[in-house]
């Protein structure tokens, strides 16, 4: 029984060396806080950049369509225009034809 009671305070310091390794080693692990801070900045100037991308391509797209509707509302003006006219020559036509001729 003594000698057990005295390997009892080597067992505790075996322990307890053990121990500060396992939690220095897990410290060693753990990156700092700055560093995540630092991850998550870079990772939140990286979605600020893909984002002001997307805009940048979404306000080209906007332009691109708005310009594409303008000229079709021109090119539908111009339609309106000639139809116009040719309704007018129809008509001046078809006041010149006397009744009942072919």
């Amino acid at each position: 029984m003594i000698s057990m009671l005295r390997g009892m305070p080597l067992m505790a310091a075996i322990g307890l060396a053990a121990a500060s390794a396992a939690w220095a080693g897990e410290q060693a692990k753990s990156p700092p806080a700055t560093s995540a801070a630092a991850t998550s900045l870079s990772t939140a100037q990286r979605q600020l950049a893909g984002s002001q991308a997307e805009v940048t391509r979404l306000a080209q797209d906007l332009h691109r369509q708005e310009s594409d509707s303008r000229r079709a509302s021109e090119r539908l003006r111009q339609q309106d225009r000639t139809i116009a006219e040719l309704r007018e020559q129809l008509q001046v036509l078809q006041s010149r034809t006397p009744p009942g001729a072919p």
